[in-house]
Parts: C-alpha cells; structure tokens; sequence
C-alpha cells in the first residue's frame, strides 16, 4: 500500500473567496481523493469542514470566527483518511510563514498544537492569540484534529490518531508544505497528555513539547482513571476500546501516561504548567472552584516531582490560583513561547 498523497479538491470560490478575506486558503490532503466535503452555513472567513472521526461523533457545532483584518495568511487540510477502515475527514487548519510564497526553495519547521476534550482543531485560533503570536515565526503552525475525546492514542478498539499525527500527517505536510523535519508539540488538556505522550514515544522527533493544564497522569488513583474512563463513555464510546481496563491492562495504559515516561523526556525541552482549580486572577468575578483543574493540578504537581527525581530537564510553571480555562492557557502559551520557538529554531547540531 502507499503512503499518503495529495489528490483533493478544491473548496469553492465563494468558500476560497470568503477565506481571502482572511489570508489564503488551499483545499486539502488526503490519503485518498478528498470526498463529501460538507459545507458549514455557520462557518465564517477561512473555517472548512466540519467532520465526525471513526466512530466520534461532532455533536458541538463549528463556532463563527472573525480574525480581523490582520490575521496572518490561513490554509487549511481536510485528509480523507481511513482511520477504521472507513474513509474520514480530518481537517487541519495551518498558518503558513510570511514568506512562505516568497521562498518557494525553503523547507520549514512545524510547531504542532494539539486541542483538548471535548473541542476541536479550531480551538487555537478562536481562544487565543495564536495567529498574532506566530506571524513572526519561520515555521508553520499546524492545529489538526484529534477528535473529541480521541486522547491522542492509537485505540485498542478505534481510530490510530498517533499513526495520523506522528506519521502520516508529518508525511502530507512535507510532500505538500514543503516542511523539514524539525518539529515542536504542545497542547492543552488532553492535548497535553497528546503533546508528551508523542514526545515521549517517538523520541527525537519533537524538539521541544509543551503541557498547559495537561492530563499528565491518568494512573494517579483508581478514581482518577475511571473518571476517564466515564467520559469517554459520556460521548457513546466504548471506554475499554482507547487502553483497555486499568487494572488488566495496567502495561497499556502505562504505555500512554507521561508520567510513567518521564524518564523519556531527557532529550526534550519541557514546559510543564497548571493552576490549582481555585479562582484565579483571570477569572471572571464570581468564578467557582473548577474540579477539574484541581484534578489536573494534582497530577502536574506529581509529575513535575518524577521530572525531578529522575532529573529531567524541565519549566515548570504551576502558578497555584486558576481555573480549567483557556485565559489561563492563553497567558501560558506566551510564557512557554521563548523555549518552544528557541528548540525549534534551533539549527541541529
């Protein structure tokens, strides 16, 4: 069988047109001819498709968004990609260099940024500043879909998202993006689990990974792991079918836990962040305490100790007051900022 190759359509010109208000936008890669593009009477200047993944459904609708007159040129992919054996859209949005057109010779780095639960490859551009930040940056930024509780893993029983992301998605973007090989992963929430579990088990290939909020260690308690466990169940799926029962098939989920594969780390640069669920300085007035990001804060506080103990080269910036929030992750993603664009700059040695 080949691997992946170009063979789409393009979107309309009133869709191109529409997205020419915004920046530039190309059709589509795809492991197989692009089919059933689905127009989003909702979606605004430069948003594609929005698709369900092997067996994921994409109940949350695709919000409007508004980039403004200066936002950074915009393309996006749409991969039919056969994750279980059934042709599937995948869309990626990208943001490509401001010299991209001009340098048609040059290769460019890629700084992944993975979305979390319950959300979607749109999530970067609407909830933080992302295309202003990265408008200077001599890389391309790739946001690509993860499904909505995918967790960035090759399922048991389900869709390969790590065959995608880690070497499928690597293969389009070089053969029609003209990318090297140089690569930086962050993420938030669950894509923070995604952004170091990749790290970690394909050593090499992220120079640097970044966490914010993360779900760093989903063995922490037995509470902890079925809690997981009910939300993928909450979206119709078979929980068993991401890493099996934790307790039976421990080796497995071990296998996708970052803080079972700190020691993986060494050779990575780190950013490590999270609150402690308590209202924080961002939050709107009257905000509760967030469950949720006293879950996670619990976890990075653990993980950050392993990264310690073993001596793993590590920021870590676990700032106490702050809610599961992304004014939180927004504030973060400036902070890691300087690593991440130093790793990825950097010329290998």
């Amino acid at each position: 069988m080949g691997g992946p190759s170009f063979a789409c359509q393009q979107l309309n010109r009133r869709r191109v047109h529409d997205c020419e208000m915004a920046g530039r936008m190309v059709g589509c890669i795809a492991a197989a001819p692009c089919i059933g593009l689905r127009r989003n009477d909702s979606i605004g200047a430069g948003i594609g498709t929005a698709v369900g993944v092997a067996g994921l459904d994409s109940r949350a609708g695709i919000p409007t968004e508004d980039p403004g007159p200066a936002a950074p040129r915009r393309s996006q992919l749409g991969p039919d990609h056969r994750l279980t054996g059934r042709g599937n859209q995948v869309p990626v949005r990208i943001l490509l260099p401001a010299q991209y057109e001009q340098r048609p010779q040059r290769r460019w780095p890629v700084l992944y940024l993975l979305h979390g639960c319950c959300d979607s490859y749109i999530s970067w551009t609407r909830s933080t500043d992302i295309e202003k930040l990265a408008a200077k940056l001599e890389a391309l930024v790739v946001m690509p879909d993860g499904g909505q509780v995918g967790f960035y893993a090759n399922w048991l029983d389900g869709p390969q998202w790590e065959i995608f992301h880690t070497q499928e998605l690597p293969q389009l973007l070089a053969a029609e993006y003209r990318t090297n090989s140089r690569a930086a992963i962050a993420g938030v929430s669950m894509g923070g689990l995604g952004a170091l579990g990749y790290a970690a088990r394909h050593p090499g290939q992220y120079t640097a990974a970044a966490s914010f909020s993360g779900i760093v260690h989903t063995r922490m308690s037995q509470e902890v792991s079925n809690g997981y466990l009910s939300l993928v169940s909450s979206y119709d799926v078979n929980p068993l079918g991401l890493w099996g029962d934790p307790a039976k098939q421990a080796d497995v989920w071990k296998r996708h836990n970052p803080y079972d594969l700190a020691a993986r780390l060494r050779s990575t640069a780190l950013f490590l962040s999270a609150g402690n669920g308590q209202p924080g300085p961002l939050d709107l007035e009257g905000a509760v305490s967030d469950s949720i990001e006293a879950s996670i804060g619990q976890q990075n506080r653990a993980f950050a100790r392993q990264l310690r103990q073993l001596q793993v080269p590590s920021r870590i910036d676990l700032y106490g007051d702050g809610t599961h929030n992304w004014v939180y992750w927004q504030r973060e993603l400036h902070r890691a900022w300087p690593m991440i664009t130093a790793a990825l700059m950097q010329k290998p040695g």
